[in-house]
């Protein structure tokens, strides 16, 4: 993709000399284009650039789960679903929810969504947090402003070379009805699956399959994720290795804020990055800060260097 890139602003340059010496309404219209879908490819190419920890180029993960304050969070953390659903669909990542709880009176309780796709992990680190939403709230008869929070968490489903060692033991696996929605054949068999891995205590659910086999099979492979995440912070003695710093789902612990009323304005708290069109943001366009995040990251590595 570089040498191509490459050859494409060779190209460029020998057209705008053309054009300063004859101008010309279409080339000049071609070379704006051009220059336009250029400006996309470097920025794709510096991403590139610093997706190389070990397991950036894997599928991932993300688990949404709102906070505090009921149907408010619950509403958000459906919105924020919606959002890497559609940043997936315009990347034309492959996607599958393989859990969802559905909310009493609106939204999620949580969702667990697999991005099938490469470099789906190390794109998406950059998303693990706290976000904060601040709006008028459409649930509130009195039109006052709420705050509400949810929290994104992010494994790397693990490649099939990768082995972790979950003994028959050391699980318990349950069965139950799903709870959402999925036709009759799903709310009527026991094909929702839950794992509970005994010595360390992680509980995995999956349900939205129809297939008892294939949600086990699911919920096995996040399984594997969480547990090699925290054998890897074990190992390291750290609690940033993948997943970075836990914190409280509440206010002061946000990595973003996102603002509807009284002014619009989504702000990243680690980059200081703010965009001001907060609805194509909430329609998938998170990618300005994906990349400043990985550009500070990028740039602290070489500091330590």
């Amino acid at each position: 993709m570089y040498h191509r890139t490459e050859r494409r602003m060779e190209d460029l340059r020998g057209y705008l000399k053309m054009l300063a010496e004859t101008p010309d309404a279409e080339l000049e219209a071609e070379c704006r284009r051009e220059a336009t879908e250029l400006e996309g490819e470097i920025d794709r190419l510096e991403v590139a650039y610093f997706l190389t920890g070990e397991h950036d180029h894997m599928s991932a993960f993300m688990t949404i789960r709102p906070g505090a304050g009921g149907t408010e969070a619950q509403d958000w953390a459906q919105m924020l679903m919606r959002m890497y659903l559609r940043w997936a669909e315009d990347r034309k990542f492959k996607t599958e929810v393989v859990d969802l709880s559905a909310g009493e009176e609106a939204g999620i309780k949580g969702v667990t969504i697999l991005f099938d796709a490469r470099f789906a992990f190390g794109l998406l680190k950059a998303e693990r947090g706290v976000h904060r939403l601040v709006r008028i709230s459409p649930f509130d008869a009195n039109d006052r402003r709420h705050t509400s929070f949810a929290e994104v968490d992010l494994v790397p489903k693990l490649d099939e070379d990768i082995k972790v060692d979950i003994r028959d033991e050391d699980i318990r696996v349950d069965t139950f009805r799903a709870s959402g929605a999925g036709g009759q054949l799903v709310n009527k068999t026991s094909s929702a699956v839950r794992i509970t891995h005994i010595p360390s205590g992680v509980v995995v659910t999956c349900q939205n399959e129809r297939s008892q086999h294939q949600n086990r099979a699911n919920a096995m492979a996040v399984l594997q994720g969480r547990l090699y995440e925290l054998e890897r912070q074990k190992q390291e003695d750290k609690l940033t290795v993948l997943r970075g710093e836990r914190k409280a789902v509440e206010f002061g612990s946000q990595i973003r804020s996102y603002v509807f009323m009284p002014y619009q304005q989504v702000k990243d708290l680690r980059t200081g990055l703010e965009l001001h069109d907060v609805p194509k943001v909430m329609d998938g366009g998170i990618d300005p800060f994906i990349t400043a995040w990985l550009r500070q990251q990028a740039k602290a590595r070489r500091a330590k260097s």
